[in-house]
């Protein structure tokens, strides 16, 4: 039963961790593009 507990949880953090590394690169690309949107304006 504990083991079958603990990997049940140990499934759902790698779960949750794929999604957010998801997450967190998305926001990096959003970034980079305000970035370069932003240099674009600038340099006009």
């Amino acid at each position: 039963m504990l083991r079958k507990t603990l990997l049940t949880l140990a499934a759902g953090t790698m779960l949750l961790s794929v999604a957010a590394c998801n997450t967190v690169k998305g926001a990096g690309k959003d970034l980079q593009s305000a970035s370069d949107s932003t240099k674009d304006a600038i340099n006009k």
